[in-house]
């Protein structure tokens, strides 16, 4: 997300560990927020982890990314369809309130097991949202695999 210009842009980083209150809204990092009003983060419950799904959160940049990839299959392949019809059913947007937060709808916080607390992760470009226990057992399997991935970096 880009704020104050085109050279600076925000980076999802850190973790944090934030309550759920009874409307399902979590609090979003200060450092996370956008500074324009009525930016929409595009949520979707993201199935890709033995531990059980997360949240996955996108800003508006990263969403239009997405979209790119997906247009840019062939339209023969059957798992392009497949994959607007699950991500298109499977996200919704939503938009930081004045206070900070955003509402989580009872269908993907039921999907993603998120109760009374989450742990909302920086992927850098995006961000998770997280079942604590959850996300505690993806952090282990993390650990185990973090050696090999940082190899892809030198």
């Amino acid at each position: 997300m880009e704020v104050n210009g085109p050279a600076q842009r925000t980076y999802y980083n850190s973790v944090y560990r934030h309550g759920v209150d009874d409307k399902r809204r979590v609090q979003i990092p200060a450092m996370w927020r956008p500074a324009a009003s009525g930016v929409e983060f595009t949520l979707i419950l993201w199935p890709q982890s033995n531990a059980g799904p997360c949240l996955r959160a996108l800003p508006p940049q990263e969403m239009a990314e997405l979209m790119r990839d997906i247009d840019a299959m062939p339209n023969g392949d059957p798992k392009k369809t497949v994959l607007k019809r699950v991500i298109g059913g499977a996200s919704t947007q939503v938009v930081v309130d004045k206070g900070g937060r955003i509402c989580i709808p009872e269908d993907m916080a039921r999907g993603a097991d998120i109760r009374s607390d989450a742990v909302l992760v920086g992927l850098l470009d995006r961000f998770e949202i997280w079942n604590p226990e959850r996300f505690d057992r993806v952090q282990a399997a993390d650990a185990v695999l973090a050696q090999e991935a940082f190899k892809l970096m030198e």
